[in-house]
């Protein structure tokens, strides 16, 4: 661990407490608390304390100079791998995780579904955990000889430099749609922060590219080596795509020859998704046929595209909380439904308000039938919540029920031979914040303790 903490509450005695101005919170609020905990060093922009104090211009720029200075060498060699896009992260990184412990590479994995080396390690609280943080991990993985660390790079962790003095092997841009406005302010600013995640490939390093995504020339870094992908034209040209017993069969192009590649991962999006572990191996040298072969085994991250069959109708639990997530996942299972499609889709409170009636309309324009619901209403009413997604809605095919379990219990009720219910927004996620009071809920373990008392 680390002698450096920027948290009061996890200040130990012998430590240095460097208080950094947040968006929410200044740590210099909580000096005296860390003193009292043990740290026996302050480092501050201005105040004078009872143990030895360094007062600096800016903490956080102190910071990062000391992470860097201390142990950025212990950790160089290992190859960093990211991954920034509105949607799809997770899924892109897990794979490439999976992919890298069947070739006996030893990796490690940092993102929104926790810190991994080997299995699960631990939660985070943030998709990309504060600086600090990131180099224990990374000095974590560097213990247990890891070769690779992917790490899912959201705008926010850019924005606010929390991958600042690291540099990357390997940068992957998947997509970028309206999202986190409420932080951003504006789509520019967004596309500005993801952007900079691509100015901090090393020199031998690659940036690789979906150049299916329209907005892909505004993040591409022309100083960096680029590789593309896409079904528009790219140097990984993906030409088309076909299921078959619940799995996709896609055919790319690579070096000039048609290659078919197989995978359980169903829709189109998820092909976008596997690329970036295809491009990798076969960039550091694996053979396409072997690839092919790791491709075919690897699962789906957890809490996405999560099945449960249920008679014979299925039961799916997704991450996608954003329109466009809401719509690849919609879009993907009417693909293969032949009965009706049940959505049940809700919105985070305390978030982006704009998206609010865009994923209503999304749900309700492709669902047979949805049911809108609370997720994760954290300070604000849900109801207030529901009202904006719901506000000059002009497709009727919705209900609203408020509580997020009975809106399970509902869908499940509703279903027939041959219908899928898609529960989204939540996916591996095991809580909700009602009211600012955090309550267990997990819509897998909801759904499986209710089809085991109707059946």
């Amino acid at each position: 661990m680390l002698k450096i903490k920027t948290n009061s509450r996890l200040v130990k005695k012998g430590d240095t407490f460097i208080a950094i101005k947040g968006i929410n919170r200044d740590g210099h609020d909580y000096i005296e608390d860390a003193i009292n905990r043990g740290a026996e060093e302050i480092v501050c922009e201005h105040g004078s304390f009872s143990v030895k104090t360094t007062v600096v211009n800016d903490t956080y720029k102190y910071l990062r100079e000391y992470l860097y200075n201390n142990y950025y060498d212990k950790i160089k060699n290992m190859h960093l791998i990211g991954m920034t896009g509105t949607n799809g992260k997770t899924t892109s990184c897990y794979l490439l995780y999976q992919a890298f412990k069947k070739l006996n590479k030893k990796c490690g994995y940092i993102g929104t579904i926790g810190f991994y080396i080997d299995g699960k390690v631990r939660d985070l609280d943030n998709t990309t955990p504060e600086i600090q943080d990131m180099y224990e991990m990374l000095l974590e993985c560097k213990k247990n000889n890891c070769e690779y660390v992917i790490m899912e790079v959201s705008s926010h962790a850019l924005a606010l430099g929390r991958v600042d003095t690291l540099e990357f092997d390997y940068a992957i841009f998947s997509n970028i749609t309206d999202d986190h406005l409420d932080f951003h302010k504006t789509f520019e600013n967004y596309i500005e922060s993801k952007k900079k995640l691509f100015t901090m490939v090393k020199k031998d390093g690659a940036s690789i590219i979906n150049v299916d995504d329209e907005n892909y020339k505004k993040i591409i870094n022309e100083n960096s080596r680029n590789i593309t992908f896409g079904f528009n034209d790219s140097l990984y040209h993906l030409i088309d795509y076909k299921y078959e017993n619940y799995n996709t069969i896609f055919t790319c192009e690579i070096d000039g020859r048609k290659e078919e590649f197989k995978t359980k991962l169903l829709g189109k999006y998820n092909i976008h998704n596997i690329m970036g572990t295809i491009i990798i191996l076969h960039d550091l040298g694996y053979k396409i046929e072997e690839i092919k072969k790791i491709v075919e085994t690897l699962e789906y991250p957890p809490g996405r595209m999560d099945t449960i069959k249920y008679n014979n109708s299925l039961i799916i639990v997704d991450y996608a909380h954003t329109p466009d997530a809401v719509y690849n996942v919609i879009d993907c299972v009417r693909e293969y439904t032949k009965g009706r499609i049940y959505t049940i889709v809700g919105c985070g409170g305390d978030r982006e308000t704009t998206k609010r009636p865009l994923m209503a309309k999304c749900a309700t324009d492709l669902s047979d039938e949805v049911i809108i619901t609370s997720d994760n209403p954290r300070s604000e009413d849900p109801l207030e919540i529901i009202k904006d997604m719901t506000n000059n809605l002009e497709n009727k095919n919705y209900i609203i029920l408020e509580n997020r379990v009975e809106a399970i219990h509902k869908g499940i009720d509703m279903l027939k031979d041959n219908d899928v219910l898609l529960i989204l927004g939540k996916g591996h996620e095991d809580y909700q914040i009602i009211k600012g009071v955090k309550y267990h809920h997990d819509d897998k373990e909801c759904a499986l303790n209710y089809i085991g008392k109707v059946k």
